[in-house]
């Protein structure tokens, strides 16, 4: 799993940073999450690929997160995807898709779904992970979503299943997926030869929002938590005043929700380099880096 920064300016963007979009790259399969105006600049730039199984998901209906899409998906369209692409998010945002492209009227070589999230909870549910959104405190309605690997099988022992004589295959396969097998008139408990479930990854997103204790109950044990922080601690009574966070608040945050990693994004476009802001989080907070557009983050299993 690689998490990608393709956008991480607040409102407007600057000359070395784009607005608002994270892409999370997983088994072949991409995750975005807000596209703001010009993103897909950065996605080209990137080499994620037009034409994989993807889905959208957009924190709220404030331009610097959504109006990318219509960029996005022209540009799709001009470079020959023919996959179907899933976007999830508010009403409102259908109702701004359908209008934009019934007005551009630019055509679409791919099928494009819509799925309107209509209460928080479970957004998306696959064979190996789930979307799930919760609440934010932002001006307008707004999201933050979380994803999460379920539980992989534990390890296998294949050198001991060797020495019992079984042959590869499929007792192998039914070991592994947690079943008890007959070999030579004996029982072979899956248990003995695969280890404890392994924990997959967990990865929060904030987007635009004041730090609440929803929130970090809800981005409870993420390996890694990615959490607006608009401005420095000094501009503190202008976060209240436009419901966005600052540095030392996502860090607060990060640390109450017991998260391993934080990244810090959606800087003001005052601020032409993010130091004194990993600072004030880095006092909280132990794990703690500003993201740059175009960076590029592995994110490992758990250990």
């Amino acid at each position: 799993m690689q998490v990608v920064f393709l956008g991480t300016s607040s409102a407007a963007p600057t000359a070395e940073r784009g607005l608002s979009s994270i892409a999370v790259m997983r088994d072949g399969e991409l995750l975005l999450f807000d596209a703001g105006e010009g993103m897909q600049r950065n996605f080209i730039k990137s080499g994620l690929g037009m034409n994989r199984k993807m889905k959208v998901f957009v924190t709220h209906m404030h331009a610097d997160h959504c109006v990318g899409l219509l960029g996005l998906l022209q540009t799709m369209s001009l470079l020959g995807r023919e996959q179907r692409l899933d976007i999830y998010g508010q009403p409102r945002l259908k109702e701004f898709l359908e209008e934009n492209m019934r007005i551009i009227n630019f055509g679409l070589t791919f099928e494009v779904a819509i799925h309107t999230i209509e209460k928080e909870g479970t957004v998306v549910q696959e064979r190996d992970y789930q979307i799930t959104c919760c609440e934010a405190l932002h001006s307008v309605p707004a999201l933050s979503y979380r994803l999460d690997e379920f539980d992989r099988p534990g390890a296998f022992n294949v050198d001991a299943v060797k020495k019992m004589g079984i042959p590869e295959g499929e007792l192998y396969g039914r070991l592994q997926r947690g079943h008890d097998i007959e070999h030579n008139g004996k029982t072979v408990r899956s248990a003995d030869v695969v280890g404890p479930a392994r924990p997959g990854r967990k990865i929060g997103i904030s987007g635009d929002t004041r730090p609440t204790d929803k929130l970090a109950r809800f981005f409870s044990g993420c390996d890694l938590l990615v959490f607006e922080s608009t401005y420095g601690h000094d501009k503190l009574a202008k976060a209240l005043e436009t419901f966005h966070s600052t540095a030392a608040e996502a860090a607060a945050l990060a640390k109450q929700a017991g998260a391993k990693k934080l990244f810090l994004t959606h800087f003001s476009a005052r601020y032409d380099e993010t130091s004194a802001l990993v600072k004030e989080a880095a006092a909280i907070h132990g794990n703690v880096e500003a993201a740059e557009d175009m960076k590029a983050v592995d994110v490992p299993y758990p250990s």
